[in-house]
């Protein structure tokens, strides 16, 4: 028989802990939370006074609903007091030895059917649990911050967790209108294990100084549409709390890949934790201000370089990303020049962009005027000597070096000197490139994303001899076309491939040693940190073979056994499951 919750102890009554103790007490549950002192009492009586009165505010409660919210709440300082609870919610500091200590302890307490639930987010249960005569009455139950706001509960089993204390807990998360994920007792769970490994990696780069804090975190949030970015996220959480969480990772998993960045510890040992410092990677107004404010490493504005002069645009290609480059610089009023292999390409990709401009035309965001002076700044063209007096030519042709290398030696004899060439290539190196040409300075990699009328992110990849002025130039282009310019070195997957393409194999591989389905991965990563897709969603979209190829540039690269493509992954590729353009991917459409 399914057990009843009637009253609720919450251990611990930090951020988290005062977070959980509310939204219990919105079920219309009694709760009663414990803290070690008055003062501690004190501040989480606040903190769930003032995030209660934002719900008031926000339209959420009623100030009548809010009183009976905070009259459900009790609190203490002794845990003998949770000696009638039908449930505990241990929310205290990351340390095993903590968590232990008060575990004994509950078990002394509390009636010996009373399940005992730890919200660790990182360390073994298993090991929380041995520390009670009842283990098979204890269970994970990891709530994301904030946890009134998010939806995710990730439910962690023992090996000897009982079953039925495993339904009555999803029971109780769902009562609580959270959407529990129940999965096995490793090290990050799904969500952490899949985040810190993507943001440890995204510190290394900033370590490294291949790319900028902001350039960073705007790849990520322009590129990948994700919330925040992974330096602003690591700021959020404290370092500190990460450096924890993946401290603890690497000792279950010894992926390198997992080991904390070294620059993590010093910045611990600084004081620079993030938000709760005011200071962590980034800079803050106050303590636990969300608001940036400069510092010595904001950027100068772009604007002091010296740039070219750029008037006419060169287009190399037909395809969907050719035809949308051409389409963003011709509204903006750039003379394009697009150059088709034949007659009937260039004129299928000048009805390719009409198309898409009548789309905008129709939803109102384009008048017929501006739609018909758009399309007659394009001119379609099948000789490369068609460009040679293009201030710049973007190629856009298929991911082949070889391809592209051929098109490079053609712009190289056609185009005018001082002109810049440049390539959309996602993971081909940039310099292999510019090494067919005999203009190595102006070569400089664009990197748009598709759609490109719709993305902001352009990626500015700079070779070891791309001229300073070009970088500049390509730079300032995309701001003139409305586009959000991040810059980086000439290396594999650049910035967002780099940091996207290892979390989506991370994915497959936590999928092939069965310890969670794929559903369960992609809510985690949906409803747990707000990503727009969940891995698995879009490794379908991407396509399984490109996603396959890109992972391999990066293992080929970087030579890291973490980068090494997931065997799942190269086998549904071989079998033709290569995801929504078949069909069948990890999905079946």
């Amino acid at each position: 028989m399914a057990r009843e919750f009637q009253c609720v102890g919450v251990v611990g009554l930090g951020t988290m802990g005062a977070g959980i103790a509310e939204v219990v007490a919105r079920t219309g549950l009694r709760v009663i939370g414990v803290e070690v002192d008055e003062q501690c009492i004190t501040r989480a009586r606040e903190h769930i006074e003032h995030s209660t009165g934002r719900a008031v505010a926000g339209g959420k409660l009623d100030a009548a609903e809010r009183e009976a919210l905070l009259q459900r709440v009790s609190f203490t300082t002794d845990l003998k007091d949770l000696a009638e609870v039908d449930l505990v919610v241990e929310a205290i500091p990351e340390s095993l030895e903590l968590k232990a200590s008060v575990f004994t302890e509950l078990e002394q307490v509390c009636r010996p059917d009373v399940i005992l639930a730890s919200n660790t987010s990182s360390l073994s249960v298993t090991e929380i649990g041995v520390h009670t005569g009842r283990p098979g009455k204890v269970v994970g139950l990891h709530f994301f911050n904030p946890a009134p706001v998010l939806k995710l509960v990730e439910i962690v089993r023992t090996v000897v967790t009982e079953p039925d204390v495993v339904a009555d807990v999803e029971a109780f998360a769902r009562q609580l209108g959270k959407e529990p994920v129940v999965i096995g007792d490793r090290a990050g769970f799904i969500a952490n294990a899949l985040l810190f490994g993507y943001l440890n990696h995204a510190v290394s780069m900033y370590e490294s100084r291949y790319a900028t804090r902001e350039d960073l975190d705007a790849a990520m949030r322009f590129g990948c549409g994700y919330p925040m970015g992974p330096l602003a996220l690591l700021d959020l959480i404290g370092l500190d709390t990460a450096y924890e969480i993946l401290e603890t990772m690497y000792r279950q998993s010894r992926n390198r890949l997992h080991a904390p960045a070294p620059i993590l510890k010093q910045m611990i040992t600084a004081g620079l934790l993030g938000r709760k410092s005011g200071r962590g990677f980034y800079t803050y107004a106050g303590l636990d201000s969300p608001v940036i404010v400069s510092d010595m490493d904001t950027p100068e504005p772009a604007t002091t370089s010296p740039t070219r002069e750029v008037r006419k645009v060169g287009v190399v290609g037909t395809g969907t990303m050719a035809t949308g480059i051409a389409e963003v610089l011709a509204r903006k009023g750039f003379d394009v020049v697009l150059r088709a292999r034949t007659a009937d390409k260039a004129e299928a990709a000048l009805g390719k962009v009409r198309k898409s401009l009548d789309r905008q035309v129709t939803k109102g965001r384009l008048s017929e005027e501006d739609r018909d002076a758009t399309t007659g700044r394009i001119r379609g063209v099948t000789e490369f000597d068609e460009l040679a007096d293009c201030d710049l030519v973007i190629e856009a042709v298929a991911e082949e070096l070889a391809v592209k290398r051929e098109v490079f030696g053609a712009l190289d004899k056609a185009v005018k000197p001082g002109a810049i060439l440049a390539t959309t290539t996602s993971s081909l190196p940039v310099i292999e490139c510019a090494a067919a040409t005999s203009r190595l300075a102006d070569v400089v990699g664009l990197h748009f994303f598709n759609p490109a009328p719709i993305m902001k992110l352009v990626e500015v990849v700079h070779t070891i001899s791309t001229a300073e002025d070009v970088v500049a130039t390509a730079g300032a282009l995309c701001r003139t076309v409305g586009k959000h310019p991040v810059h980086c070195a000439d290396r594999a997957g650049f910035i967002v491939n780099a940091l996207l393409f290892p979390y989506l194999n991370d994915a497959v591989k936590m999928l092939e040693a069965h310890y969670a389905d794929a559903d369960a991965i992609d809510t985690a990563m949906k409803v747990g940190c707000g990503l727009p897709m969940g891995p698995f969603e879009l490794l379908d979209v991407v396509g399984l073979d490109v996603s396959l190829a890109i992972e391999r540039t990066l293992y080929y690269e970087f030579r890291d056994a973490g980068f090494a493509p997931a065997p799942l992954l190269e086998h549904l590729v071989t079998a033709g499951r290569l995801g929504r353009k078949t069909g069948k991917g990890f999905r079946d459409y």
